[in-house]
């Protein structure tokens, strides 16, 4: 079977449950749901494969805690609910994975902790170091303090990266829907489940649509997104439904339930690189030239200064830049050893005539091809 040559030595999984499949249709948390996919988790750590859960649900079990019906649109009413409903929930796991002789530890992440190199592997070090301790890690974003410019969007891009930074053989993401259909099942009774995807082409988002549950913010198209940050990281990933009866044990043990991406195999991205890619907020964007693009994805070059031709964005020396072709496709993403105004003065020159204007210290890669992730697939990468 297709799956079996990906999932033949899983040691680690993220499992990712949703608003939809913790929530109740009335708010508040499905308590019967929460058990099964507890259950199933003690089950996976007695098979001795570590894992790390990615939770929804705080700020749904916080508005039934308030009393307040439905979901408010301002922020600081919502930020209490998480505040009050991050208790509950909390409290909730460790009652229920305790019936399995388990402990959890509490990790609430915004995107601003994993933009700083440190801080990314000293996230990485607290999730080994409760592994180690046979703690199961309890993983959400902080919509408590999280505000807009901070906020991952949704806990599948929140999971994705979490898999990479932690390595994880596979990412499941349980949801309300068996996984991605051929055309939307809420509307074509003849709809078929996709059980194995070898590639993510436009096709394949297209069918993606917008499927999603009021209590959540992500949907179908998140889950795409999710699937790419795995893809180009080496680990597979499963969209299932997580009422399935037994579903991470049939997961696990290859059989076809809920929707199979495939990894990415011909080549390990550097941990660095996959933080590059996914763990730091861009600043700016910088776009190339054909002669540079093909330097770039077909030679393994760094990006020099005679190849730039447009500068957008507000940015310091450090800071991570998109590289875009002309025809504004995505290229690659980078740590730039330029600010802006740098770049804007030596760009489309050659080196000697920045030595002849600007002396030595400017003539060097504007990005060097160490901190330099190539997407070598025309997609786009958040």
């Amino acid at each position: 079977m297709e799956r079996k040559k990906y999932l033949k030595k899983i040691k680690r999984v993220v499992v990712k449950i949703g608003s939809s499949s913790l929530t109740l249709k009335e708010g508040g948390l499905d308590l019967v749901n929460m058990s099964k996919f507890t259950s199933e988790i003690a089950n996976l750590v007695k098979e001795d494969i570590e894992v790390i859960i990615v939770t929804s649900g705080a700020i749904a079990a916080g508005l039934q805690y308030l009393g307040i019906p439905v979901r408010p649109k301002d922020i600081a009413t919502l930020q209490a609910a998480a505040a009050v409903g991050q208790v509950e929930l909390m409290r909730t796991y460790g009652d229920l994975l305790a019936k399995g002789n388990l402990k959890i530890g509490q990790i609430l992440l915004t995107q601003e902790d994993t933009t700083r190199r440190k801080q990314y592997l000293n996230i990485k070090n607290t999730i080994e170091n409760l592994l180690r301790l046979k703690v199961i890690p309890l993983i959400n974003e902080n919509d408590s303090v999280a505000v807009e410019e901070i906020k991952f969007g949704d806990n599948d891009r929140l999971a994705a990266l979490v898999a990479s930074l932690t390595e994880a053989d596979l990412l499941v993401i349980l949801t309300d829907i068996e996984g991605l259909y051929d055309k939307n099942p809420q509307i074509y009774k003849d709809a078929k489940l996709i059980y194995f995807i070898g590639k993510i082409t436009p096709e394949i988002e297209e069918l993606a649509g917008g499927i999603g549950s009021p209590f959540s913010s992500g949907g179908m198209v998140s889950k795409i997104k999710a699937a790419r940050v795995c893809s180009f990281s080496g680990i597979p990933m499963v969209i299932a439904h997580s009422k399935t009866k037994d579903v991470l044990k049939k997961i696990v043990n290859f059989e076809p339930v809920g929707t199979f991406f495939a990894p990415q195999t011909e080549k390990k991205v550097r941990s660095v690189k996959r933080w590059i890619a996914f763990g730091v907020q861009t600043k700016g964007n910088i776009y190339i030239d054909r002669g540079a693009e093909e330097a770039v994805e077909s030679k393994g070059k760094s990006i020099l200064p005679v190849g730039i031709v447009r500068v957008e964005g507000n940015f310091n020396k450090g800071d991570t830049l998109k590289v875009y072709s002309m025809d504004e496709r995505l290229i690659a993403k980078g740590i730039s050893n330029f600010s802006d105004k740098d770049i804007n003065k030596i760009k489309s020159k050659n080196k000697k005539q920045i030595l002849a204007e600007f002396g030595i210290e400017m003539c060097c890669e504007v990005i060097h091809r160490d901190s330099l992730v190539v997407f070598n697939e025309h997609e786009s990468q958040s």
